[in-house]
């Protein structure tokens, strides 16, 4: 076969299990997005605009959707005779499975498929951050530094530090400094979970790490830690552009307004760089004459007769009459039923949301669906519920099925 000079493995195998309800049954990046996206639609289809075709997609909790969804990967221009796109489970040996112990650990369980396309570089991103990038504008910057390993940053809030890897650097960008999720910060440079890495040197570290019985086999907290202590060259690419690491409820919610935002914070109808997505055929979406929409991303296949502002509307969402939605995201096949009324109201798939509902207006006291993983006044109803007619959900609430709301059971 003939040499591939990169070869991207997305880390596609993790919970999600801050995105609570959403992720019960399916993986994080499958997590709907947008109105018509994936999550992964993003990560996939920055590599179809930067010429990477040869795509590893390491799968591991509740795949299923994900894997059906990749397919042969032909909305991504990814179903190619040479390369394309490939979905990789955890590797199964004569007697079992071994489940993926760690992102290093993942990639050195794939290594025979890497080795398949003896490539000079590997790119290793994740398959639930919200972003743009031109990934062979970083790759020329790993060859220009002469790095064997090359770190995407780029400055987050100080309050949030403590949820990245965080380093310092010196004048010329070679790393200096790096702490994985540190309680207390050394600067507010995050790692965006974006590496290159000279092939060969990679894997000889891969090897080493696994025999480590004690490592975590990651590379935050092992691989790259290893890489300095050797005084390897270690650079930080920075990057400008929007980029969203959507690993919490409240940043799912923010990273959908940003796209309905006056202007858009984050671009979706940028013809330079399309997402691509696999999508359902629907019929146009249709308006009754007495609904009313302001400042909302209506898809495909939905049925508005209510009033809608400043929500994300997904496909095959019926909004009923004199039902009025702000501020929310309905994920595809929602039906919202006469008379609801909701705010900040995140809801999943195929949910029916009974007539006269009222979510997220009012704060009710000893609320029993409260949630640490809901912050913001957000609301989150998860996918294949039924909510009662006339029940009433407060702010900072989380309804799983089975829940009881209005003496009715969901």
């Amino acid at each position: 076969m003939a040499r591939t000079e990169c070869v991207a493995m997305i880390l596609a195998g993790g919970q999600g299990s801050r995105l609570g309800v959403l992720t019960d049954e399916i993986a994080k990046p499958a997590v709907p997005f947008g109105g018509k996206y994936r999550i992964i639609d993003f990560t996939l289809s920055n590599c179809t605009h930067s010429g990477i075709t040869t795509v590893g997609v390491l799968t591991q909790y509740q795949p299923l959707d994900l894997n059906t969804y990749i397919g042969s990967g032909g909305p991504w221009d990814l179903d190619r005779n040479i390369g394309g796109v490939y979905v990789l489970p955890p590797f199964v040996k004569m007697k079992a499975g071994e489940w993926y112990k760690g992102t290093a650990n993942a990639i050195y369980q794939n290594m025979p498929f890497i080795e398949k396309f003896d490539p000079e570089y590997v790119l290793v991103l994740s398959g639930d951050h919200i972003y743009k990038m031109d990934y062979t504008k970083m790759i020329k910057h790993h060859k220009i530094t002469g790095a064997v390993a090359t770190i995407a940053v780029m400055p987050v809030p100080w309050e949030e530090a403590s949820r990245f890897g965080i380093m310092n650097t010196d004048e010329m960008g070679r790393v200096t400094q790096f702490q994985e999720k540190p309680s207390n910060p050394i600067s507010n440079q995050a790692s965006m979970g974006i590496y290159v890495f000279d092939w060969k040197t990679l894997k000889e570290y891969l090897t080493m790490d696994e025999k480590n019985l004690s490592s975590s086999n990651d590379f935050g907290k092992n691989i790259i830690p290893n890489m300095m202590e050797n005084d390897e060259n270690v650079f930080a690419y920075r990057f400008q552009g929007y980029w969203k690491d959507v690993g919490t409820i409240y940043s799912l919610w923010e990273a959908n307004m940003d796209i309905i935002a006056s202007p858009p914070i984050f671009n979706l109808q940028d013809s330079n760089w399309k997402i691509y997505s696999k999508n359902p055929i629907k019929p146009p979406h249709y308006v009754s004459d007495d609904a009313e929409i302001i400042n909302s991303c209506i898809t495909e296949g939905c049925n508005i007769y209510g009033f809608v502002e400043n929500s994300v509307i997904s496909d095959g969402v019926t909004i009923g009459r004199g039902a009025m939605v702000r501020n929310s995201i309905i994920f595809p096949n929602v039906k919202i039923g006469e008379g609801v009324i909701m705010d900040k109201t995140i809801v999943g798939e195929d949910t029916i949301i009974g007539k006269g509902v009222v979510s997220g207006m009012n704060y009710i006291k000893d609320n029993p669906y409260s949630s640490k993983l809901i912050t913001n006044d957000i609301v989150l109803i998860g996918p294949n519920i039924r909510i009662e007619d006339g029940s009433e959900i407060s702010k900072n609430s989380m309804v799983r099925a089975g829940a009881t709301i209005g003496g009715g059971s969901l």
